[in-house]
């Protein structure tokens, strides 16, 4: 398992909250030999007779001194 984010829990809590079903914790998504593993995924039902919205959510922190380091980090 790959390191969480300190505010992964946060994040979490405030989805479920705002009435989001956390579905994957990480949600995987395999394309041909690449598995990329986003931090979640979510969905919530719009009305009972129609497909939800779905999202996929990225934690990042930028917690170290250099704002602009952490942020070239996060984008890769």
């Amino acid at each position: 398992m790959s390191a969480r984010d300190i505010f992964h829990e946060a994040v979490k809590n405030a989805l479920q909250k705002e009435e989001w079903l956390i579905t994957d914790d990480p949600l995987e998504i395999k394309f041909e030999e690449v598995t990329l593993k986003i931090d979640l995924g979510a969905e919530r039902l719009i009305a009972p007779e129609k497909e939800g919205e779905k999202i996929a959510v990225e934690i990042k922190s930028f917690a170290s001194n250099s704002a602009v380091s952490d942020f070239h980090t996060a984008l890769g």
